[in-house]
C-alpha cells in the first residue's frame, strides 16, 4: 500500500494488481491524493496537474464503485480549485459525454454515475467560474435522469444538489427544472432517492423564492405525499425541508427582503400552521378528494404522514429560534392543541387516533419548550399552558351544571376538550418536572393557580383525563418534594369529602395513587402516619362499596388502586399494613370452588363487572406488593397469601363460560384478571402453584391461540424474545432515535395503539422504564398476550414431561388449523411461547426432556423462521439455537445445521435465505462455535456465497450480519478466515450502492468483530499484519464517508476499537476532527458512538484531542455543525453545552465521564479556561434573582455593577457561549469546581500559597495557580447556593465547604496575621443566610449546619462580633429543634427530621470540640510567655471567646447529645433485642422510621460522642445537670432515664449512678465502633472515637473506673491492637498509642490508691504482711487475655516491629540475615516508637515486684534494641528524636521503686548489670560485624546507668573500666561536638553524689581532661567549637575542685588557675584579639572572678609561687576596665544560648 502514497498514480504497480486489490489501491491512492494536494504547492500541482488529470479521468472508465468515484470527484474539483482551471470545460464536456452515451449494460452503470457525481464536485468547488456551462449540463444530467433507475436518480439528486450549492444565485434560470425533477424524486419508491431529492430541494429553496411564496402550499402537499410509506431517514430529511421552507416564508415576511423587490403574496403565520394542520389532520389527500372520503367516514390519515408532520412541526419552530417561540407562544400552543380537538372530529374518530394523535401533540409540545425554551420562558410557557386547561375546564363545568342528564354524558363537548386537556396537562406535568426545584415561583404565583386548575380538572368526566390530572401532579411532587405532603393531604381531603361523587372517586383516587408513586423519587419521603390514613380510606372504600350501586365499581377500584400505590413505600411502610392487606385479599375471593359455583349462578352482568373489578385490583394491590416488599416475603407470610391463589386460578378457567352467560360488557374486565392473575404468577415462585400448573397451562394455550384476535402485534411481543444485536440491524424500526415516542406507533402497525395510561391506570404508581415520559401501558388484550407468553416459558418448563408434550402438540396442530391472516397471529403467539419457554429453560440450565420433544418444538421453530414477518424469523432463529442448547446433543446441532446448510443451497426465496442464514449465526452465537472446524468451514463458505447476492440486499444483509456473529463467537479459531473475510469486506464497501445503508451496517459489524478478534495483535510490524491493519483503516475510512449515519457510527466505533488495540497506527487527528462533526448529530446512535469514542480517547490523551478538537475548528469554515461551538469555548464547552440540550440518559452519562476525565488529566494545566468555562454557565443562570446577589458580590469592584443587570437582558445571547443552561448542567458545573478544587490538591503546592503563586506568576505570566482566583471560586459557590434549585444549592453549599477547608489555613501575604479569606465573610455569611429559612428543605439546612460548622472552626474571622452572623444561625437552628422529633416539619418524612436535628448537632459539636482546643492552645504557651500583641490578633487568644459563645447554649447541648448517643447505641444494638427496643423510638427517631434514621446517625455520631466527652470532662463528672433529677423532661428518653422503663420514672438516681450511665455510654459505643471497623468507617469518625476516649481518660473519674476494672481496661487494650493493626493511618495510631497510655496511667493511679490504703489500714500490723499489689502478684505469672501489663506489651511490640522489624528476636536471630547500620525513621515513624517507649516505661509501675521481673528483660531488650538501630551520628553531635526517647525510656525503668523493693532488688540487678553489658557491647560486638553507632547516644545511654541505677549495678569493676575506657576513647576522638557532648556526660558524673560510683572516673579521667585542655592551651581555639570544648572542659574542673576534698583541692585549682590565666590578654592584645580570643579572654576572666573569692587561699598560694601569671592577670583586670569604659558593656554571657538550650532540652533525661 506504501506504493499508493505519490502525488501521481503508480501505474505499473497498479497493474499487476488482482481486481480487489487494485479497487483498494486505487480507494487508497485517491485517499492519499485527497490530503497531499491541500498541503501541495501551486506550482507543483500546476506541473502535474495535466497528467493527474488524465489519469482521473482514465479512472472514470475503470467503473469505479461508490467510494471511489465520490473521492475521485473530490480530487478533480481540489485539484481545478488549486491548479489552472482553463482544461476543466474538456473535463466538464467528457462528463457529458459519458452520461450522454446510449450504453445501458449494467457494467457501464458506475462509470455514468461518476461522471454525475464530478459534474456535482466541479460545480460545488468552482461555482461561478463555470457560468456559462451550467444549463447545458444540468439539462443533460434531467435528461439522463428520466431513463436513470435508482442509484442513478439518487446520485443526480445530489449532483444537482452541490451545483446549486456551487452556483447560488446564479442558477436561477434552471430553478424550475430542477425542482420539476425533485419533485417526481420526492414521491419515488426508493427511499434513498427520496431523501436525496429532499436535500436539492432544501439547497434549492436558498435561491428559489417561488417555493416559499407561490408554490408554498404545492411544496407543503409535496411533502405530504412523499411521507407516505417513508421510512425514518425520509421523514427527517422531508420534515427538515418542510420545516425550513415554512420558516423561510414567515422569516422572509420579518425581514422583508424579496418582498419588497417582488410583489410576492405574503404569507401570515396563522396561513402556515393552517398548512400544517391540513397535513396532519388530512395527511397528503387533496382537499376534495378527503372531503368525499369524510362523507364516506372512511378516510384516516396515514401514521407515517402524521409523524412526518409532527417532525416537521417541530423543525419548523426550531429554525425560527427559542425567542420567536417565546413571542408566539400562546398563537402555537392554541394551534397545537386545536389538532387534537372536536373540531376535527377525523383525528380522534377512534381511540386508537386519538392515543396517536395525543403522542404527536405531545411531541410537538415536549420537542420545542422543553428543547428551545430557557428556564424563565419555560415557566412562563407554564402560565400559557395553564390559562388553556382553565378555559377548557369552564367548557366542561357549562356542560356538567346543565340539569338534563341526557344531554350532559352526551355532550360532543366534554369530549371535545378531553385529549386537549390530556396533552396540556401531560406537557404541564413535563415543563415543572424538568425545570424542578426552579419551579417554585411559578408555583407560589397565585396568580396563575396552577395547582387549582389541575385539582379542579381531577374530577373531568373523562378518565384519561383525571389519570393526566393525577400524572401532572406527581411531576408536581417530584420536582418539588415540598409540595408532596400538602398534595397529597388536599386530595385525600377531597376524597373524603366527594365519596358520593364517581368521578371524584376515580380522580382523586388516582391523584393519591400517583402521588404516592412520586414518594420513591423524594429522598425526604413523607410523614409516616401518611400510610394509615390511606390505608383506612382504602377500606373504608372497599367496604362501602356495595351500599351504592352507582358507585361499586369505581369504589372498588379506587380502594385497591390505594393499597396498591402504598405498597411502593417499600417494607418499612407496607410491613404496618400487611395483616389488614392480607386480611382484605382473603375476603376478596370465595373460601372453596362450591361457593364459587354458587356465585356463578347468582350474579348478574353488573355485580360480575364489580366483582371482576375487585379481584384484578386485590390481584395488583398483592402483585404490588410482592415487587416492592420483597424483604417481607418470609414463608409465613407466603402461607397467608397462597390460599386464595387455587381460587383464583379456578375462576380463570371458569371465565370464558361467565363472559358467555352475562354477555360483552365483561369481555374487558375478564381480560383484565387475566393479565392480572398472569402478572402476578409470574413474580411469585412457581413452587407456590404447583398443583394449578395444569390448569394454567391450559388456560394460557387457550389465550394464545384464541379465535378473536385479529392483529398480528409483532413488534411488541418479539422484542424481548429476540436478541439486542439482531434487532438493530434487521428491524430499523426498533432503532433508539430521538423520535421514539413518536416513531412507536408505525412500529406497532396500524390496527393496534400505541400504550396509553388509560388501559391500565395501576400503572400510574409505577417506576416508568423511559426516564421521566408518562407509563405507556398497552391495551389489556394486548398486554394480557405478552404476559401470557412470558408465564408459558415458566409453566412449561414446571409441567411434567407428558403434559408438555400434549401441549406442545396442540400449539403445533392450531397453527396447522388455522388460515390466511390469522394462522399468522397464531403463529406469532405460539412461537413466542416457546420462545419463552425455551430461553426459560435455558436460563435454568434444564433440558428439552425425552427426544419426542424435540419434534413438536422443532416443527414449530422451523414453519417461523421461515415466515414473512423479518421479526418472526429473528425470534424463530433464536429458538432455533436455544433449541439446540438445550437438548445439549452433539449430534442433534450438527443435524440441525445441516437442515440449514441444504435449505439455503436449494433455497432461491429471500425469507428462506434469511432465517436459515441467521439461525446458522445464533446457533454459532449460543454453542460457541459448534465446537468443530468443518462446519465452521462450510458455514463461512456459505454466508460468504449469500453476502455476494448482489439481487438481493436483504440477503446480503442477514448473511453478513449472521458471519459478524459467527467471527465473534469463533474467536481465535477464525484466524485462517480472517484474511478472505477481510478481503470481501472490502471489496463489498467498495461495490455495495450507497442506497442499501443496510448492507453497509452488516459490513461494519462485520469489521468490528474483525477487529475484536485480531486484538491487540493488530500492533504487530510483520507484512501480513500490516497488511491486515491497512485494510481495516480502509474500511473504516469507506464507511466514514458513508451518507448513512448508522455507517458512519459503525465506522466510529470501529476505529474506536483499532484505537484501542494499536494506538500508534489510528490517526487521532482525522478521528477528532470526524467526532467533532458529528457531536450534534440529529442521529442519536451516531452521537452515542461519538461519546462513547471521545471517553475511551480521552481516559489517555485528553490534552491531544482537545488541542485537536481547537485546532479544526479553527481551520474549518463549514464542516462544524452550527451547534458544536467549538472554536470559542473548546471542545470542552461544546460538549457541556451538548450536555445541556440531550434528554437520553447514556448520553449524557458518557458526556458527563468524558469530561470528567478531561478535568483529571487537563484541569491543572488549563485552570483558568475550566474555571472560566464553569462560570460561565453558572452566571448564565442569572436570569431570575442572581442579578441582585451579584451586585453583592461586587462590592470591591463597583464598576462590573452594569454586567450584572446585562444578565437579564436577551440581547447578548450570541456574545455568551451558554445562554441559559438547565439547573442539572449548573450542578454538573458546581460539581466540576469542587473536583478542580481537588484535583489542585494533588499538583503544585502553590495552589494553595498566595506568596509563591503570586512569585511564580511573576516570573513567568503563564504559571497559573487556583489560589488566585478565588475570588472567582467564592462568586461561583455564592451563585449557586443562593440559586431556586435545591440541587444547586446543595452543590454550591458543597463547594464552599471544599474552599472553606482547603483554602482557610492561607496567609493574606499583604497584611500579615490575616488569612485570604477573611476579605469574604460578608459572602460566606450571605451565601449561608437563605438556607436557615423556615421553608428551606431539610436537606439544604443540613449541609448548610456543616458548612458553617466548618466556616466558624477555621479560624478564619477572629473577631467576635463577626463570628456572631454564622454563630446566630446556628442558634436559630439550636432553637428549632429542641423541641425534637415532635416540633419539625410534617413535610417530609420524620427521618428528614432527624437528619436535619443530627446535623445541626453535628455542626455544635464540631464548634465546641475547636473552641476547647484552641482555649487549650492558647493556655499552654501562656504559662511561659504572655500572650503578644500579634497572637491576639490572629485569634488564637479570642478562643475563649468561642468557647463563650458556645458556653451560652452548653446546657441544652449536652442534653441533646447524650440523647443523640443514647439514640445511636439503641440502634446499633444486634436485632435480637428489637423487642427491648423503646415502642415509640428514641429521642430524634420514631419506631417506623428507624432504618431511615440509622444512616443519618452514623453520619454524625463520632463528633458528638468527642463533644460529650469533652463535656463531660470539663465539668469533670463532678456537677449533675440541674435538670437531671426531673424525669417530666420534654423528650421521650433522657440519658438519666436509660436503663428504666418508663414506669418507674418517678425514681430519681444518684449523680453517681447518673455518671456511670454517661461512662458507660462513651465507652461502649467506642467500642462497639472500633471493635468491629468496617472498610468504609471514616477517618474522621476513628479520630473523633479516639480522641472522646482521650478526653475521657484525662479526668480522674473515668480513670478511676477504668483502673479498678481490669477487664475493661484489657478489652480496650485489645480493641486499640486491633485498631492499629488494620489502618495504616499514623495519627489514628499515634492517638490510640495516647489512650493505651492513659489507660495504663489510670491502673497505676489504682494500684497506688491500693498500696495507700492498705498502708493506711495496716499501718499497725508488719510490713511483711502486706498483700501484693499490682500485676503478677506474688508469683510473678502474668496470664494473656487476663493480663493488662501483656496485652500492652503486645501492642507496643506491634507497634516496634513494624517500624523497626529488626527488633524481631526470629528475624534477627535468623542465619543470614546481616545486622544493618542504624536507620533514621520517617517523622511519623519516630513518633510512634517514642509514644510506644513512654508507655514501656511507665508498666513497671503497674507490677508487683515479682511481676516486675517477669517483664523486666522484655522492657530492656525492647529500649536497648530501639536504641540500637536508630543511634545515626547526626552533624552537631545530636540525637536522633527516637534515641532521645529510648534513653527517656531507659532512665524511667532504670529509676523505678522496683529496682529497690526487697522481693525484687537483686533480680533487678542482675538484669540491669546485663544490660549495661550488651550496651557496652555495642563498641565492639561480639560477632564481628561492625556497626557505626552514634558515639555519643551510647555515652548516653552510659551515664544514664550510671546515674540512675542503684550503685552496686554499675560499680561491678569489669563493667566498671569498660565504662571508663569508653569514656576515655571518646575523649581522643577529634570531633569537637563529640568532646563538648563527652564533657558535659563527665560533669553530671563527676557531680553524682555518691563517691562510691562517681570517684572512680574522677581519678582515671581527671588525667585526660586536665591534658586534653592544656593541649588546648598551646594551640589556641580557632573556631567556635573549640571554644566551646576549652569551656566545657573548664566547666568540668571547676565541678571537680567543688566535688574534691579539702587535702586534694589545692592540686586541682593549681592546674586550673595556669590554664585560665594563660587565655588572659592585656590591653594592646585585646584590641587587635580575633572574636573568638576575646570570647575565650572574657571567659577566663570571669571563672577567675569566681574562683578567687571561692578558695582565696589556694588562690594567693598560687600566685605568690607565679609572679608571671600574677602580672598577667593583673594586665587583664586593668584591660578590660579600659575596655568597658570605652564601649557599651557587652553581655555577660556571650555564646549562643540557643545552642545551650537546645542540648538541656536534648540531656533532659539525665
Amino acid at each position: 500500500m506504501e506504493l499508493a502514497h505519490s502525488l501521481l498514480l503508480n501505474e505499473e504497480a497498479c497493474s499487476q494488481l488482482g481486481e480487489v486489490q487494485k479497487a483498494e489501491f486505487l480507494f487508497d491512492w485517491l485517499r492519499y491524493l485527497d490530503k497531499l494536494l491541500l498541503a501541495t504547492s501551486r506550482s507543483d500541482v500546476r506541473e502535474r496537474q495535466k497528467t493527474l488529470v488524465e489519469q482521473l479521468l482514465s479512472l472514470l472508465n475503470s467503473s469505479p464503485g461508490p467510494p471511489t468515484r465520490k473521492l475521485l470527484a473530490k480530487n478533480l474539483g481540489i485539484l481545478y480549485s488549486i491548479g489552472d482551471t482553463f482544461s476543466v470545460y474538456e473535463a466538464i464536456d467528457k462528463c457529458n459525454d459519458l452520461i450522454r452515451s446510449k450504453d445501458d449494460s449494467p457494467s457501464y452503470l458506475p462509470t455514468k454515475l461518476a461522471a454525475v457525481v464530478c459534474l456535482g464536485s466541479l460545480y460545488k468547488k468552482l461555482g461561478r467560474i463555470l457560468g456559462n456551462t451550467f444549463s447545458d449540463t444540468v439539462g443533460n444530467i434531467l435528461k439522463a435522469m428520466k431513463s436513470a433507475e435508482s442509484q442513478g436518480r439518487y446520485e443526480i439528486m445530489l449532483s444537482l444538489q452541490n451545483i446549486l450549492n456551487g452556483l447560488g444565485a446564479a442558477a436561477t434560470s434552471c430553478h424550475r427544472d430542477v425542482y420539476k425533477a425533485a419533485r417526481s424524486c420526492l414521491t419515488d419508491r426508493s427511499m434513498a432517492v427520496r431523501c436525496a431529492a429532499a436535500k436539492c430541494l432544501l439547497e434549492l429553496q436558498h435561491e428559489a423564492v417561488f417555493m416559499w411564496t407561490t408554490d408554498l402550499d404545492s411544496v407543503a402537499t409535496l411533502c405530504f405525499k412523499s411521507f407516505e410509506g417513508s421510512n425514518y431517514d425520509v421523514r427527517i430529511a422531508v420534515s427538515k425541508l418542510l420545516g425550513t421552507v415554512l420558516a423561510k416564508a414567515i422569516i422572509s415576511k420579518r425581514l422583508g427582503t424579496a418582498a419588497s423587490r417582488q410583489s410576492i403574496r405574503r404569507v401570515s403565520l396563522e396561513e402556515v400552521l393552517e398548512l400544517l394542520g391540513t397535513g396532519f389532520l388530512r395527511g397528503s389527500s387533496g382537499f376534495l378528494r378527503a372531503s368525499g372520503d369524510m362523507l364516506k367516514g372512511t378516510s384516516s390519515v396515514s401514521r407515517d404522514v402524521r409523524v412526518g408532520v409532527t417532525q416537521a412541526y417541530v423543525v419548523f419552530v426550531s429554525t425560527l429560534g427559542g425567542a420567536w417561540l417565546e413571542k408566539n407562544f400562546a398563537a402555537f400552543l392554541s394551534h397545537v392543541l386545536s389538532l387534537v380537538s372536536q373540531s376535527h372530529p377525523k383525528a380522534t374518530q377512534t381511540q386508537i387516533d386519538a392515543v396517536c394523535g395525543r403522542r404527536c401533540v405531545s411531541f410537538i409540545l415536549r420537542a420545542t419548550i422543553g428543547g428551545l425554551l430557557g428556564e424563565k420562558a419555560q415557566i412562563a410557557a407554564a402560565k400559557d399552558i395553564c390559562q388553556a386547561i382553565w378555559k377548557l375546564k369552564k367548557v366542561v363545568d357549562a356542560v356538567m351544571s346543565d340539569g338534563n342528564l341526557e344531554t350532559r354524558l352526551g355532550s360532543a363537548d366534554v369530549a371535545a376538550g378531553q385529549h386537549m386537556l390530556v396533552c396540556a396537562l401531560q406537557e404541564l406535568g413535563n415543563l415543572i418536572h424538568s425545570l424542578g426545584t426552579t419551579a417554585a415561583p411559578l408555583l407560589q404565583d397565585s396568580s396563575a393557580g396552577i395547582l387549582d386548575s389541575v385539582i379542579s380538572v381531577s374530577t373531568h368526566p373523562s378518565v384519561s383525563v383525571r389519570l393526566a390530572a393525577a400524572w401532572c401532579l406527581r411531576c408536581v411532587a417530584v420536582a418539588l418534594p415540598s409540595y408532596l405532603t400538602p398534595l397529597l393531604d388536599r386530595c385525600l381531603e377531597r376524597l373524603t369529602v366527594l365519596k358520593s361523587s364517581p368521578e371524584a372517586v376515580t380522580g382523586f383516587s388516582f391523584a393519591v395513587a400517583a402521588l404516592l408513586g412520586a414518594v420513591k423519587h423524594c429522598p425526604l419521603g413523607i410523614p409516616h402516619g401518611k400510610g394509615k390514613i390511606i390505608m383506612t380510606l382504602a377500606e373504608d372504600l372497599l367496604c362501602s362499596a356495595a351500599q351504592n350501586s352507582r358507585l361499586s365499581a369505581q369504589r372498588t377500584q379506587a380502594g385497591w388502586l390505594l393499597i396498591a400505590a402504598l405498597m411502593t413505600l417499600g417494607p418499612a411502610v407496607a410491613s404496618h399494613h400487611l395483616a389488614r392487606v392480607l386480611l382484605l385479599w382473603k375476603c376478596v375471593f370465595p373460601v372453596s370452588p362450591k361457593d364459587l359455583e354458587t356465585e356463578k349462578s347468582r350474579g348478574d352482568s353488573f355485580t360480575w363487572q364489580v366483582t371482576l373489578e375487585g379481584r384484578a385490583g386485590a390481584l395488583c394491590a398483592v402483585k404490588s406488593f410482592v415487587s416492592h416488599c420483597g424483604d417481607l416475603l418470609t414463608e409465613e407470610v407466603l402461607q397467608r397469601l397462597l390460599p386464595p391463589l387455587p381460587c383464583a386460578v379456578d375462576l380463570l378457567t371458569r371465565l370464558s363460560s361467565i363472559v358467555k352467560t352475562y354477555g360483552s360488557p365483561l369481555k374487558t374486565p375478564s381480560v383484565v384478571y387475566r393479565q392480572r392473575l398472569y402478572e402476578l404468577l409470574i413474580l411469585l415462585p412457581p413452587e407456590t402453584y404447583e398443583g394449578n400448573l395444569c390448569a394454567i397451562l391450559k388456560e394460557l394455550a387457550a389465550d394464545l391461540t384464541a379465535p378473536d384476535m385479529q392483529v398480528a402485534a409483532f413488534t411488541f411481543l418479539l422484542p424481548p424474545l429476540c436478541h439486542q444485536d439482531d434487532l438493530l440491524i434487521l428491524s430499523p424500526l426498533l432503532q433508539e432515535t430521538d423520535h421514539r415516542f413518536i416513531e412507536e406507533q408505525l412500529l406497532l402497525g396500524s390496527g393496534i395503539a400505541c400504550g396509553s395510561l388509560e388501559y391500565d391506570p395501576y400503572s400510574i404508581y409505577e417506576k416508568d422504564v423511559d426516564g421521566d415520559s408518562v407509563p405507556k401501558p398497552l391495551p389489556p388484550t394486548l398486554s394480557v398476550i405478552s404476559s401470557a407468553v412470558k408465564l408459558f416459558g415458566v409453566v412449561c418448563a414446571r409441567v411434567g414431561e407428558a403434559q408438555r408434550l400434549l401441549i406442545l402438540e396442540q400449539l403445533l396442530d392450531s397453527v396447522k388449523h388455522t388460515k390466511g391472516a390469522r394462522q399468522q397471529v397464531v403463529q406469532l403467539h405460539v412461537v413466542s411461547s416457546v420462545s419463552s419457554f425455551l430461553k426459560y429453560v435455558a436460563g435454568a440450565k434444564g433440558s428439552l426432556g425425552p427426544e419426542e420433544m424435540r419434534r413438536p418444538a422443532l416443527a414449530l421453530v422451523m414453519g417461523a423462521l421461515e415466515s414473512s414477518s423479518p421479526l418472526l424469523r429473528c425470534a424463530a432463529a433464536e429458538a432455533w439455537a436455544r433449541l439446540a442448547q438445550v437438548v445439549d446433543d452433539a449430534a442433534f446441532t450438527a443435524a440441525l445445521a445441516q437442515v440449514s446448510f441444504d435449505k439455503l443451497k436449494s433455497a432461491r426465496d429471500v425469507v428462506t435465505r434469511t432465517g436459515h442464514s441467521l439461525a446458522l449465526g445464533t446457533l454459532h452465537r449460543y454453542l460457541g462455535g459448534i465446537s468443530s472446524s468443518q462446519h465452521l468451514n462450510s458455514c463461512v463458505g456459505i454466508l460468504y456465497t449469500l453476502s455476494q447476492d448482489s439481487t438481493s440486499p436483504d440477503v446480503q444483509t442477514w448473511a453478513l450480519h449472521s458471519l459478524s456473529l459467527v467471527i465473534d463467537s469463533a474467536g481465535p479459531l477464525y484466524y485462517v478466515h480472517v484474511e478472505p473475510t477481510l478481503s470481501l469486506i472490502i471489496m463489498l464497501l467498495l461495490n455495495v450502492p450507497p442506497t442499501h445503508a443496510e448492507v453497509h451496517q452488516s459490513l461494519g459489524r462485520c469489521l468490528n468483530a474483525l477487529i475484536t478478534t485480531l486484538g491487540p495483535e493488530l500492533q504487530g510490524n510483520s507484512t501480513s499484519v500490516s497488511t491486515l491493519r491497512t485494510s481495516c483503516l480502509l474500511g473504516c475510512a469507506v464507511m466514514q464517508d458513508n451518507p448513512d449515519c448508522l455507517v458512519q457510527a459503525q465506522a466510529i466505533s470501529c476505529l474506536q476499537q483499532l484505537h484501542m488495540f494499536a494506538p500508534r497506527h489510528v490517526n487521532l487527528s482525522s478521528l477528532v476532527s470526524c467526532l467533532c462533526v458529528n457531536l450534534c448529530s440529529p442521529y442519536l446512535l451516531l452521537r452515542r458512538a461519538v461519546l462513547a469514542c471521545l471517553r475511551q480517547l480521552v481516559q489517555r490523551e485528553a490534552a491531544e484531542v482537545s488541542e485537536h478538537a481547537v485546532m479544526l475548528a479553527k481551520d474549518s469554515r463549514e464542516e462544524l455543525t452550527p451547534d458544536a461551538n467549538i472554536r470559542e469555548v473548546g471542545l470542552e464547552g461544546a460538549l457541556l453545552a451538548l450536555l445541556d440540550k440531550e434528554t437520553d440518559q447514556r448520553l449524557c452519562r458518557d458526556i458527563k465521564e468524558t469530561l470528567n476525565h478531561m478535568l483529571t488529566s487537563m484541569a491543572v494545566d488549563k485552570l483558568s479556561f475550566w474555571l472560566k468555562l464553569c462560570k460561565d454557565v453558572l452566571a448564565a443562570s442569572a436570569d431570575f434573582t442572581a442579578v441582585t446577589c451579584v451586585d453583592a458580590m461586587q462590592e470591591e469592584e463597583g464598576d462590573k455593577g452594569d454586567d450584572a443587570s446585562v444578565l437579564t437582558m436577551r440581547n447578548d445571547d450570541r456574545s455568551r457561549p451558554f445562554t441559559n443552561p438547565r439547573w442539572a448542567t449548573r450542578v454538573f458545573a458546581a460539581e466540576c469546581v469542587c473536583r478542580i478544587i481537588n484535583q489542585c490538591g494533588n499538583a503544585h503546592s502553590a495552589h494553595f500559597d498566595l506568596a509563591l503563586a503570586q512569585e511564580m506568576r511573576k516570573r513567568d505570566s503563564r504559571n497559573d495557580f487556583l489560589v488566585l482566583h478565588l475570588a472567582d471560586l467564592i462568586r461561583m459557590a455564592f451563585m449557586a447556593a443562593t440559586d431556586h434549585s435545591d440541587q444547586l444549592r446543595l452543590s454550591g453549599l458543597e463547594t464552599l465547604l471544599v474552599v472553606i477547608r482547603r483554602f482557610a489555613t492561607i496567609p493574606e501575604p499583604e497584611f500579615p496575621g490575616h488569612v485570604i479569606l477573611e476579605q469574604y465573610q460578608a459572602n460566606v455569611g450571605a451565601a449561608l443566610r437563605p438556607a436557615f429559612t423556615s421553608e428551606t428543605p431539610p436537606d439544604v439546612t443540613a449541609k448548610a449546619c456543616q458548612v458553617c460548622s466548618a466556616w466558624i472552626a477555621s479560624g478564619v474571622v477572629s473577631d467576635l462580633n463577626d463570628l456572631r452572623r454564622v454563630h446566630q444561625l446556628l442558634v436559630s437552628s439550636l432553637t428549632k429543634i429542641q423541641a425534637g422529633k415532635e416540633a419539625l416539619s410534617h413535610l417530609y418524612n420524620e427521618s428528614a427530621s432527624t437528619m436535619e436535628i443530627l446535623a445541626v448537632l453535628k455542626a455544635w459539636a464540631e464548634v465546641y470540640i475547636i473552641a476547647v482546643e484552641r482555649h487549650k492552645n492558647c493556655r499552654q504557651p501562656l504559662k511561659t510567655t504572655t500572650c503578644s500583641e500579634e497572637s491576639v490578633r490572629n485569634g488564637s487568644c479570642s478562643s475563649d471567646g468561642l468557647l463563650d459563645l458556645v458556653h451560652t447554649d452548653l446546657g441544652t447541648l449536652s442534653r441533646l447529645w447524650l440523647a443523640a448517643l443514647q439514640d445511636f447505641a439503641l440502634l446499633t444494638l444486634p436485632s435480637e433485642f428489637a423487642s427491648q427496643l423503646p415502642v415509640d423510638g428514641g429521642a430524634f427517631y420514631t419506631a417506623e422510621t428507624s432504618e431511615n434514621a440509622k444512616l443519618h446517625y452514623s453520619n454524625s455520631w463520632a463528633l458528638i460522642l468527642h463533644a460529650t466527652a469533652l463535656w463531660l470532662t470539663s465539668t469533670g463528672f463532678v456537677v449533675a445537670d440541674p435538670d437531671e433529677g426531673a424525669s417530666n423532661l420534654s423528650r421521650p428518653v433522657t440519658p438519666t432515664s436509660m436503663c428504666q422503663g418508663s414506669s418507674s420514672g418517678a425514681t430519681v438516681k444518684s449523680p453517681e449512678d447518673v455518671y456511670t450511665d454517661r461512662f458507660h455510654l462513651i465507652l461502649g459505643i467506642s467500642v462497639e465502633f472500633l471493635c468491629s471497623l468496617r472498610s468504609d468507617a471514616t477517618m474522621e469518625s476513628i479520630t473523633a472515637c479516639l480522641h472522646a476516649l482521650q478526653a475521657l481518660l484525662d479526668v480522674p473519674w473515668p480513670r478511676s473506673k477504668i483502673g479498678s476494672d481490669q477487664d475493661l481496661g484489657i478489652e480496650l487494650l485489645n480493641v486499640l491492637h486491633r485498631v492499629i493493626l488494620t489502618r495504616e493511618s499514623p495519627s489514628i495510631q499515634l492517638a490510640s498509642l495516647e489512650v493505651v497510655r492513659q489507660i495504663i496511667c489510670a491502673a497505676q493511679e489504682h494500684v497506688k490508691e491500693k498500696r495507700r490504703s492498705a498502708e493506711v489500714d495496716d499501718g499497725a500490723a508488719e510490713k511483711e504482711t502486706l498483700p501484693e499489689f499490682g500485676e503478677g502478684k506474688d508469683t510473678g505469672g502474668l496470664v494473656p487475655g487476663k493480663s493488662l501489663v501483656f496485652a500492652t506489651l503486645e501492642l507496643c511490640v506491634c507497634i516496634l516491629v513494624r517500624q523497626l522489624p529488626e527488633l524481631n528476636p526470629k528475624l534477627t536471630g535468623s542465619p543470614g540475615v546481616k545486622a544493618r547500620k542504624p536507620q533514621m525513621l520517617s517523622e511519623d515513624g519516630s513518633r510512634l516508637v517514642s509514644a510506644a517507649l513512654v508507655i514501656l516505661a511507665e508498666l513497671p509501675a503497674v507490677c508487683s515486684p515479682e511481676g516486675s521481673i517477669s517483664i523486666l528483660p522484655t522492657l530492656l531488650y525492647l529500649t536497648i534494641g530501639v536504641l540500637r538501630e536508630t543511634a545515626v551520628r547526626l552533624p552537631g553531635a545530636h540525637l536522633s528524636s527516637t534515641v532521645a526517647a529510648s534513653l527517656q525510656a531507659l532512665k524511667g525503668i532504670l529509676s523505678s521503686p522496683m529496682a529497690r523493693a526487697e522481693k525484687s532488688h537483686a533480680a533487678w540487678t542482675d538484669l540491669l548489670r546485663s544490660a549495661l553489658m550488651t550496651v557496652l557491647d555495642f563498641w565492639d560486638p561480639v560477632d564481628g560485624t561492625h556497626r557505626e553507632l552514634d558515639e555519643v547516644s551510647l555515652l548516653t545511654a552510659l551515664t544514664v546507668f550510671i546515674l540512675s541505677t542503684s550503685p552496686e549495678v554499675t560499680t561491678v569493676p569489669c563493667l566498671q573500666k569498660r565504662c571508663i575506657d569508653r569514656f576515655k576513647a571518646a575523649l581522643e576522638i577529634e570531633d569537637p561536638m563529640v568532646q563538648i557532648k563527652t564533657y558535659q556526660l563527665l560533669l553530671s558524673v563527676f557531680q553524682y553524689p555518691n563517691p562510691a560510683v562517681s570517684y572512680p572516673y574522677i581519678y582515671s579521667l581527671v588525667s585526660s581532661v586536665v591534658g586534653k585542655l592544656q593541649e588546648i592551651d598551646k594551640r589556641k581555639p580557632e573556631d567556635a567549637a573549640e571554644l566551646q570544648v576549652f569551656q566545657e572542659g573548664i566547666k568540668v574542673l571547676e565541678a571537680l575542685v567543688a566535688v574534691a576534698e579539702e587535702q586534694h583541692r589545692s592540686q586541682l585549682v593549681a592546674c586550673l588557675l595556669p590554664i585560665l590565666i594563660s587565655f588572659l590578654l592585656d590591653e594592646n592584645a585585646l584590641g587587635s584579639a580575633t572574636s573568638i580570643m576575646r570570647n575565650l579572654h572574657d571567659f577566663a576572666l570571669q571563672n577567675l572572678m569566681q574562683i578567687g573569692p571561692q578558695y582565696s587561699s589556694v588562690f594567693k598560694s598560687v600566685m605568690a609561687s607565679s609572679p608571671a601569671l600574677k602580672a598577667r592577670l593583673e594586665a587583664a583586670i586593668k584591660g578590660n576596665q579600659e575596655s568597658i569604659r570605652v564601649r557599651t558593656p557587652t553581655p555577660k554571657h556571650p555564646q549562643n544560648p540557643g545552642r545551650n538550650s537546645s542540648i538541656q532540652l536534648k540531656t533532659n533525661f539525665l
